[in-house]
Parts: structure tokens; sequence; C-alpha cells
């Protein structure tokens, strides 16, 4: 497979990054990233060992590489009982696009932390790389991020010029044997059979993009809404962006949503609510926000339709920015339509928060709350180039950014390799 822009050898590092760059309170974390050679393991092993925090969280970005070395750096950090998470680390020392390069190595093999940035936007964990990540504990894929499996490739040597039968005879065998390895591995590290049925279906000149659906089942990430930090993206327009994927049922399903927010002028911003479209819900639904007690962001019934994706959008005042800002957790809600498809008047966000905005979201409405971690810092950003006073451009387009097959940021219901 494709293993550009990664480099040769399995590198791991300390690094450190701005306040929450890992999670609210999290500005330190380990980096491994690159291709899984031969000696992977031992480097790995050595380098744990000497790090006095074991609850330090691991962010692995990686090509894959070699099997039985990953099956090796899972076990240990199964006896870890390790973090590991799939996201990208960006070096500042390096300059735009040397990250593989031997002068950044060379930062990075250094002794102590290296001033890094983090984020889980394209980052991969593909191939072997998928067992290694296995062996964590707590085990994360954000909602732009990619686990990717495949059938592993046999290689071996023929000396001399043995007959066709007895070399297909001996990969026949070799593959049975590998076989049964993943699935002792696999059951080892507590991980449903359904997973290595699957790889043995995908040829290892492709892969396998785990569906948010597959990680649930096969029990490696069971998180109910997974969501991403709030980071800024630096568009034409720049916006702060979170993404979730919310759990529908009994998990065979997940709904993709996502918030935007822009910066119109010093006093107001727009925010954005974009989420896959529930065919099954019956009738409008209304959308509200909470940030704290005591303000309310209403979106109304009547979201705009862009294919399988339904928009939302109103402007926000300076003041509600700021009580988004102060609290660790926003809480949305969405109204629950009466047998005629329309909202219970009696849930009606628009309506309510006006008798009682110190309330919280009324029965009748099914909530979940999104954290705001990072969403202090961007808005920040967004303020340093946000002009005095503006009308604002429209936003630009609501479409989600999921994982693409080339993994970039080309909207994409269902990332595929």
């Amino acid at each position: 497979m494709e293993k550009a822009g990664f480099a040769k050898r399995l590198t791991i590092y300390l690094a450190k990054g701005p306040a929450n760059a890992c999670g609210a309170g999290c500005d330190r974390w380990i980096a491994i990233e690159g291709e899984i050679d031969r000696n992977a393991a031992a480097r790995i092993r050595s380098f744990l060992l000497a790090v006095k925090d074991p609850q330090l969280p691991i962010y692995v970005h990686s090509p894959g590489g070699n099997v039985e070395q990953s099956y090796a750096i899972a076990r240990f950090l199964r006896a870890r009982k390790a973090i590991v998470r799939v996201g990208r680390t960006s070096v500042g020392a390096c300059s735009a696009g040397t990250e593989i390069d031997a002068a950044c190595q060379k930062i990075k093999a250094a002794k102590g932390e290296v001033e890094a940035e983090l984020t889980t936007r394209n980052a991969m964990c593909v191939s072997a790389c998928a067992y290694l990540f296995l062996g964590a504990t707590s085990r994360e894929v954000a909602p732009d991020s990619v686990l990717a499996v495949h059938n592993s490739k046999l290689m071996f040597v023929v000396h001399g010029h043995p007959p066709p039968q007895v070399v297909a005879d001996f990969r026949r065998r070799e593959m049975v044997s590998a076989d049964r390895d993943r699935n002792m591995f696999l059951e080892a590290m507590g991980i449903s059979h359904e997973l290595s049925d699957l790889i043995r279906t995908v040829k290892f000149e492709s892969l396998h993009v785990l569906t948010r659906q597959e990680l649930y089942r096969f029990g490696i990430d069971t998180r109910p809404l997974p969501q991403t930090l709030w980071a800024v993206e630096k568009e034409t327009r720049p916006y702060v962006r979170k993404i979730a994927q919310q759990k529908k049922g009994d998990g065979s399903s997940f709904r993709m949503m996502e918030w935007r927010l822009f910066c119109e002028n010093k006093d107001r911003g727009r925010l954005m609510f974009v989420r896959e479209f529930d065919a099954g819900a019956a009738g409008k639904s209304t959308v509200v926000m909470m940030a704290g007690a005591t303000r309310t962001v209403a979106f109304g019934r009547l979201p705009a339709r862009f294919g399988k994706y339904e928009v939302w959008s109103d402007p926000v005042s300076s003041d509600i920015v700021k009580a988004m800002l102060a609290v660790p957790h926003l809480q949305i809600g969405e109204s629950t339509p009466s047998s005629d498809g329309n909202a219970d008047r009696k849930s009606d966000p628009k309506s309510d928060a006006k008798a009682d905005v110190k309330s919280d979201i009324k029965p009748g409405f099914t909530t979940f709350d999104i954290d705001t971690t990072g969403l202090e810092q961007g808005w920040t950003q967004l303020l340093a180039s946000c002009p005095a006073t503006s009308a604002g451009p429209k936003p630009a387009s609501p479409l989600p950014a999921a994982v693409s097959p080339s993994v970039n940021a080309v909207p994409a219901a269902s990332p595929a390799p």
C-alpha cells in the first residue's frame, strides 16, 4: 500500500502542546508515528518504560508495517493499560512538510518534550497499526480520523526450485497459521471474532475503513457519542468546528453531526448546526442549545436540506458566545414531534426561553451534551481577524467534512480507501 509521507521507521517521542491540546486539562502526550519496522517493539517498550506517567495518552498515526511487531507492541500496551487514540502530531520546530526528513527526525529523537500541535483530522492507523491500536485498554477513533484493516501479505524466500505444489502447500499452511495467530490475538484483546472474519475478506492491495457501526459492534470504540475537540478550520472564511457521531438504538447506526461557529463581527457570531437527515423521524423537529441555565440558542423547525444533510443557522450575540465559552459542556435538545407531526407546544424553546430562561431544556426534548474543549482558543483566533462591524458573507458549504478515500477534507458520508 502507499506509505508516502511516513517515516520508514516507527518513531516515538514526548510532545507538549497548548492548553487542552489533547483534551480538557491535557497538554502532554506521547506520539507514535511512521512505519512499524522489524525492531519497533523493543524501542517502544524501552521508551515507555522510561516514561514516569503511564496514563499519558498515546496518539498514533501510521500506515502499518510488520504484523508480529504490532502484536508485541499491543501486548505491552495492554499490560500498561494504555490510553491510545488516532491522531497526528506536528512538531513546531520542523518546517512545514518536513515531518519525516532527517533534521526533523533528529528533533523528535532528542530527549525531553517537543513543542507540537495535535489534530485528529485526517489521522490514520491502518493495516498492522490497527493491531497495535487494539492493545490499548482505552481506545478512541475520532469522527474525522481513520482506522482501517486488510488481510496480511505473506512474505517468504524460496531457495532452489521446489515444485509449485510444494510452494502452494507451504503458502496455505502459513496463511492458516497467520489466521490462527490473528484470531488468538483478537480474542486476547477482547475484540469480536467478526473483525477477523472481515479482515479475511479484504485483499492486501485494498483497505477497509471501519465504519462507526463496526467500531462499536466489534468492541473497538464503544463510546455512544464520539466527538472531536473544537478546532479552527483555516478556510477562506475561517470558523471553529466540532464533529460528533451519535449512537442510535443498539449501535447499528450512528448519526453524523457538526457545529460551525463563524465570527461575523466583534459583537456577533453565527452558529451553524449540520446533521444527517433522519428519514424515520415524523414531522419537523426543533433544535435548541443551552449554554448553562441562562443562555439558549433555538434553531427553529425549518432547516435547509442539502442532500442527506439538514442545516440550521442562527446569529448569536457576543453574550451568548461568552456563555458558551464559560461552561464545560453545551446541552443539545431536540423536540419530540407529537402524533400530528408537530413539536409539542409546551416544549417549544422559542416560547419557553422567553418565559423562563433560567430553566433547563423542557420535558419532551431528547438531550445530550457536547464538550467545549478547544472552543475558547478557537474563538480567540477568529476574533483576531474578525472585522469590527460587518453584515458578514454567507457561511461556506454546510456539508460535513468527513474523511474521503484519499484522507483529505472532501465531504464523504462513508470513508473508503
